[in-house]
């Protein structure tokens, strides 16, 4: 009850906050290029608080979906979160791994090309270096945001050793990201992370990221989980409705059939925790 209590008075303050931001303080979504690896030119989008900085800063990292809807428009969750973050204070920089290669949605390919462990946890110290060589960027502030694909690679980046003499990531957050392969390989955690996943996530599971981070927690290493009852995959969207997606190519069960959907009570507490949590 306190704890329920507590987090309804965050929430007021939170919608609070936000009923006073003018409407300039939603920061608009802009194009950028950066060195990538392997001389990869990578592509993506940022959002910019309005002044001088230097900022915080939040690396974010798209699904398997990729950045962008069939529509091609930027994902309705990525330009939420941009907007919102951006809002409270932080540059925030979505590197898209897939369009920078000329690749789509890898959501239904086995045989991926682009991998969480390797290209994409390189995007993401890729990003993490343009960030910090900015002078509108605090260069020990840059925290590192990701969602099911992504959310995978924060995990793998989390778990890096990076010796190229840059500060490392400050903080690190993972949208049920896909832990399975990891807790099978004795992942350890370098960063202070936090695992938020759905408690009836048929997609990427919760079972094994609740493993993987009691493991962690056994070795006084800093993970923390939060596990949403009842919500399933993309619980965090701004809206969408319930429904089943088939033809994946990794599922909970093997048949590649998953839910998706927003989960209003997920979300509102994600929008509160995930703020807090980022380095400043």
């Amino acid at each position: 009850m306190r704890a329920a209590t507590s987090l309804l008075r965050r929430w007021a303050s939170y919608l609070g906050v936000c009923a006073l931001l003018p409407s300039s303080a939603w920061a608009q979504a802009t194009d950028v290029t950066f060195p990538g690896p392997q001389g990869v030119e990578l592509h993506g989008v940022q959002y910019r608080p309005g002044g001088t900085g230097p900022f915080p800063a939040v690396v974010a990292l798209h699904g398997c979906g990729g950045l962008y809807d069939h529509s091609g428009a930027l994902n309705a969750r990525h330009a939420d979160w941009g907007e919102r973050l951006a809002a409270q204070g932080f540059l925030v920089l979505f590197p898209d791994s897939f369009g920078s290669r000329g690749l789509g949605s890898q959501c239904s390919t086995t045989g991926r090309a682009i991998r969480p462990g390797r290209e994409r946890a390189a995007d993401a110290e890729a990003a993490k270096a343009y960030l910090q060589a900015r002078p509108d960027v605090k260069p020990t502030a840059v925290s590192l945001l990701g969602w099911s694909n992504g959310g995978s690679t924060v995990l793998y980046a989390a778990g890096a050793r990076v010796s190229d003499g840059r500060p490392p990531f400050a903080r690190a957050v993972a949208f049920y990201p896909g832990c399975r392969a990891l807790a099978e390989r004795g992942w350890h955690d370098r960063v202070p992370l936090q695992i938020l996943v759905g408690g009836a996530d048929d997609w990427t599971g919760a079972a094994a990221c609740q493993s993987l981070a009691a493991a962690a927690q056994a070795r006084g290493e800093p993970v923390a989980i939060t596990v949403y009852p009842g919500a399933y995959h993309d619980f965090d969207h701004p809206a969408l409705p319930i429904r089943e997606r088939r033809g994946l190519a990794h599922t909970v069960a093997g048949d590649g059939v998953a839910h998706v959907g927003t989960d209003p009570a997920a979300r509102e507490d994600a929008l509160i925790r995930v703020p807090a949590f980022l380095a400043r």
